[in-house]
């Protein structure tokens, strides 16, 4: 297993497969080339779980669709507070 900054042991990313954090920044970039704004269409995904908030440009859509929501919300109330386990 590899060790995370925090000495907690993280799973172990199996090759040629995207972290969370890796596939959040595809989409946001993917969302922000076709002009859309990034933050407000996240959102309404998240919200909503509704796919039609990302675009199919760049299978940002396909990307989304690995990402699971409810360790994407915790990640980011993590993040916002600061909490690091």
């Amino acid at each position: 297993m590899i060790e995370n900054k925090d000495n907690y042991p993280a799973k172990e990313q199996p090759e040629g497969e995207l972290t969370m954090h890796e596939i959040i920044l595809k989409v946001y970039k993917a969302l922000e080339q076709k002009g859309y704004n990034p933050i407000n269409q996240l959102v309404g995904y998240i919200l909503s779980e509704d796919p039609t908030y990302i675009t199919n440009y760049n299978n940002a859509r396909g990307l989304i669709r690995r990402v699971d929501r409810d360790k994407l919300l915790s990640e980011l109330v993590k993040n916002y507070l600061g909490i690091t386990k």
